[in-house]
């Protein structure tokens, strides 16, 4: 009892003395006494005891569910009871209530030696059993732990490595050692067969996971294929239980994805051991969530070089040539054809800026001037004498895409068919020439019929109506070939209103109003006066012979964004929507157009042929039944003239 602190809450301060001095002085224990409850919480708490002796009446009040609480709150400190009166049933009462001990007088001192040493050893058990408790605990915790770190390591597995077999053999040798099983295995269902077959195992011979067939509907496995829920069996004696062999234990959890079974995660044991409890179904459940993920992982990862090798035979083999720059025009992709065009021998692309790859200038600017948001067109002639017509398409998140074709023989062919109409133009000038003069020297030489007089002016309306049709096809050669090469400083609005006044007469004879709406401000452009001229003739033409009698013909335009916005609109029968898209096709005209009004379909050829010239845009607007908008936008040079 040497060093032993023992507290004393006893009413009888006699028998408080008595203990102190004839026992525990003795022995060198220290003994601190408390006349009553109200301070033992707080000294528990700043000074604890190793033992406490009490009394079951204070001041006349029954303290003894006061003694069992401490007996029972504070395990660590054993409590004698020493009543005041003792009785059988008063000591079953302190037996059952926890009590480490009980005294009854007279108090002999090795009958008080042995309570107290026997409660004193009852706390040194108590001690051993809570250490080892908290042993095992601990041993618990450090092995949990280590599990969910070998789950880890496996879930860093599945998501740094691509080969399937690696990871889920590495998945089925973590199911085995973490749970202790024999054996371990991942089946999977061929989808051809129907039957099971294992992807991956541990402790089964190589002979048998090669042969390892399991028709899926006569197994076990099938309940788990079905409810999506994992299945124990627990036998004491090894049974073959659909399982193709024999087992004492087996656990099977399904691999989960998207709410559907795609195969099983299997441990058993063949010789007996252990049975397979809750938490070892936890650790499958996350294995096998791991299994899913490599699964779909490599079905993804397949499919992607499937896809990629797809598109790398689509972007070797095709005919056109394809380059995939990002908004900072650095290289994502070059593919053979256009590695042709711009001979480029470079294998690594990727990350360098297009200036540095492509040594065409042409080519180089098209890029760096190009819109991110609007697709745009230019035609490139190559060293070798090839002409590409190269397209930019701006594609979100990605960058730019520009598609080259090669469109020399084209180019070839419709400098032949321009050679040949304006050679045939031309030479046809001068007999049509020929024929008008004699036709008009007919009612010259005689009197003429007139029946005759009707076929004369019938000859000359033809004969006019080929050679608009030659000076038209004269004029689409010479804009098409570059001819007008001539450009000045011109007021499109002084432009617009001399077109407009030379064809005031026209539209007057069919009551038609003209109305002309320009900016006051002088809006400059640089172009051939002639051709801009005859561009807006044109459209005013059209706008004439196409609207009906009374009709309203509005001519607008307006300055924005450095670039001047010029509509020509009537309130006609208006396009078919089939034929918008040809409109400016050369010798088209809509299927609406009636029969009675000339043309040869060049006019809107010559008018795009014009704009293009003068590197502008033009489109067409025809909602159904409410006429034609033709709208032009061209460049400005200047805000003021």
């Amino acid at each position: 009892m040497s060093s032993n602190h023992i507290l004393l809450i006893l009413a009888d301060s006699t028998v408080s003395q008595q203990l102190t001095e004839e026992i525990f002085a003795p022995a060198g224990s220290r003994v601190t006494r408390l006349p009553d409850w109200g301070m033992v919480e707080r000294f528990i708490r700043d000074d604890p005891p190793q033992l406490a002796i009490v009394s079951d009446k204070i001041e006349g009040q029954d303290a003894l569910i006061l003694a069992a609480n401490l007996a029972q709150n504070n395990p660590l400190i054993p409590v004698i009871l020493l009543p005041e009166v003792h009785s059988e049933q008063l000591l079953r009462t302190a037996l059952h209530l926890g009590f480490a001990g009980y005294l009854e007088r007279p108090l002999l001192a090795d009958k008080v030696q042995e309570a107290i040493r026997l409660a004193l050893q009852r706390r040194h058990n108590w001690q051993a059993h809570e250490r080892k408790s908290i042993q095992q605990n601990r041993q618990s915790l450090q092995k949990k732990f280590a599990d969910l770190d070998a789950i880890a390591q496996i879930g860093r597995k599945v998501t740094a490595a691509l080969d399937l077999d690696s990871v889920l053999t590495n998945i089925v040798e973590a199911a085995v050692n973490l749970s202790g099983a024999e054996e371990g295995s991942l089946l999977l269902p061929d989808e051809e067969t129907g039957e099971l077959y294992i992807r991956a195992s541990r402790n089964f011979q190589d002979d048998f996971v090669k042969t390892f067939r399991l028709p899926i509907r006569d197994s076990l496995v099938w309940q788990v294929l079905r409810s999506g829920q994992p299945l124990v069996i627990d036998e004491k004696k090894p049974k073959k239980i659909k399982t193709a062999y024999l087992v004492h234990s087996l656990v099977y959890v399904p691999i989960m994805q998207k709410e559907r079974v795609i195969g099983v995660l299997e441990i058993d044991n063949r010789k007996g051991g252990k049975s397979f409890t809750d938490y070892h179904i936890t650790l499958l459940k996350a294995l096998a969530d791991y299994a899913a993920i490599a699964l779909e992982n490599t079905r993804l990862y397949t499919q992607s070089e499937n896809e990629c090798k797809k598109l790398q035979t689509i972007l070797t083999d095709i005919g056109d040539g394809v380059i995939v720059v990002d908004n900072d025009r650095r290289m994502i992709l070059m593919n053979p054809k256009a590695r042709q065009a711009f001979d480029v021998t470079d294998e690594n692309l990727i990350g360098k800026r297009a200036r540095d790859v492509i040594q065409h200038p042409e080519m180089v600017d098209f890029l760096r001037n190009a819109n991110v948001s609007v697709s745009s067109r230019t035609e490139l002639s190559l060293q070798d004498g090839r002409v590409m017509n190269a397209q930019i398409t701006p594609i979100p998140d990605i960058g730019l895409v520009v598609t080259l074709q090669d469109i020399t023989h084209l180019k070839e062919l419709d400098r032949i068919k321009t050679d040949f109409v304006n050679t045939i133009s031309h030479d046809l000038r001068s007999p049509l020439t020929a024929i008008l003069g004699y036709v008009e020297l007919i009612e010259r030489v005689g009197e003429v019929t007139d029946q005759q007089r009707e076929f004369i002016r019938r000859v000359q309306l033809s004969v006019q109506s080929i050679t608009e049709l030659m000076n038209d096809l004269l004029d689409l050669g010479r804009i098409e070939a570059g001819f007008d090469t001539h450009k000045e400083v011109v007021h499109l609005a002084t432009i617009v209103h001399y077109a407009v006044d030379s064809l005031r007469n026209r539209s007057a004879a069919k009551s038609q109003q003209m109305i002309v709406n320009l900016p006051e401000t002088n809006q400059s452009v640089l172009g051939n006066p002639v051709r801009l001229r005859q561009m807006v003739t044109h459209l005013l033409i059209n706008a004439i012979n196409y609207s009906g009698e009374g009709a309203v013909i509005d001519v607008s335009g307006q300055a924005e964004a450095e670039q001047i916005i010029l509509q020509i609109q009537d309130n006609g029968p208006g396009i078919p929507p089939a034929d918008l898209p040809y409109i400016f096709d050369k010798f088209y005209r809509a299927s609406n157009t009636p029969m009675d009004i000339p043309g040869s379909g060049l006019g809107l050829a010559i008018v795009k042929s014009i704009v293009d010239d003068h590197l502008g845009r033009i489109w067409v607007a025809s909602p159904h039944g409410q006429g034609v908008t033709f709208t032009i936008v061209l460049p400005l040079i200047s805000q003021e003239l």
